[in-house]
């Protein structure tokens, strides 16, 4: 692996993991257009994530930090027979709300009917080079929720001085959490299909765009840690990676991952996120006729390489 491959891997991942564009979805297109194999490369994809991981910790250290006292607040008011469910602070539903859409995650470990793969492996498996049809598709459906996000966020700004809820309750936590699950196919945004079906409940975009941030430092965390196990148990996943071009991608990751949520939130601020869902539906559809085209000649146009 190269040092150009590495940069503009860490750049394509830290813009696209927090801009409603799908990270994965764009990954497997820059690999596909580099010709190189998304599946042999789920471990460098992974790291890249843990790059954009410290940039949402940098970014919301100060809500992070809040968060972590008030899980130690509450543990000692469990203890003490203190908590009440009626009486949980903001920080306190913050965090019950967060474990309970992570809970549906769960989902991916199930078996898929028929196979012997579970869930978490069919979405491992769609970002490969051969199924670059699919990839565009599921980019086209991340359009479709932004477009009903910001139908929902104009709604919701004409019911509410506020622009929407600004708490969330367990029917919110639960909904957002299983399109989370679903946000592991490559295409479909996480930020976006997140924010969009927080809109959808009526919660303000604000508060749904920070929760959706800090809802993904778990998840991003949980799928390093299982690639690392399988990177250890797997001789041959990190050979050609080299470690100086991964720490590179990682860190320029971070950094354009900081950047990117700064730009994010005030696309968000500024009402101008119809710009995403033209872009996500004319690379879906671009990705698309050159999937067909290359079903008809059977050869990556970018590469010459064979499908």
């Amino acid at each position: 692996m190269d040092y150009i491959y590495a940069v503009i891997m860490g750049i394509v991942q830290g813009l696209t993991e927090f801009l409603p564009v799908s990270s994965s979805g764009h990954l497997t297109l820059v690999q596909h257009i580099f010709g190189v194999d998304g599946e042999s490369n789920f471990f460098f994809n992974v790291m890249l994530h843990v790059g954009t991981l410290a940039a949402v910790c940098v970014f919301y250290y100060k809500l992070l930090w809040d968060l972590i006292k008030a899980f130690f607040a509450l543990v000692k008011k469990i203890f003490t027979r203190q908590f009440k469910w009626k009486e949980r602070t903001e920080e306190e539903n913050m965090l019950f709300m967060l474990v309970i859409s992570l809970l549906p995650l769960f989902i991916l470990f199930l078996p898929v009917p028929g196979t012997e793969l579970n869930f978490k492996d069919v979405s491992e498996l769609v970002g490969g080079n051969k199924y670059l049809g699919v990839v565009s598709a599921l980019l086209l459906v991340t359009s479709i929720l932004l477009t009903i996000g910001i139908i929902c966020n104009k709604r919701n700004c004409k019911r509410s001085e506020t622009g929407g809820r600004t708490t969330y309750n367990v029917i919110d936590a639960i909904v957002v959490g299983i399109t989370q699950v679903c946000a592991t196919l490559p295409g479909i945004s996480r930020s976006g299909s997140t924010l969009s079906t927080a809109e959808m409940r009526g919660i303000n975009k604000q508060k749904a765009i920070d929760y959706t941030f800090i809802l993904g430092t778990p998840t991003i965390l949980a799928s390093a840690v299982f690639e690392l196990k399988d990177a250890v148990e797997t001789p041959g996943v990190t050979d050609g990676l080299g470690i100086v071009p991964l720490v590179v991608g990682m860190i320029v990751s971070a950094v354009v991952g900081y950047l990117a949520i700064w730009i994010f939130k005030w696309f968000l601020k500024t009402d101008k996120m119809y710009i995403f869902a033209i872009y996500t539906a004319v690379i879906g559809i671009a990705g698309i006729v050159i999937a067909l085209i290359e079903m008809q000649t059977g050869t990556n146009i970018f590469s010459g390489a064979r499908l």
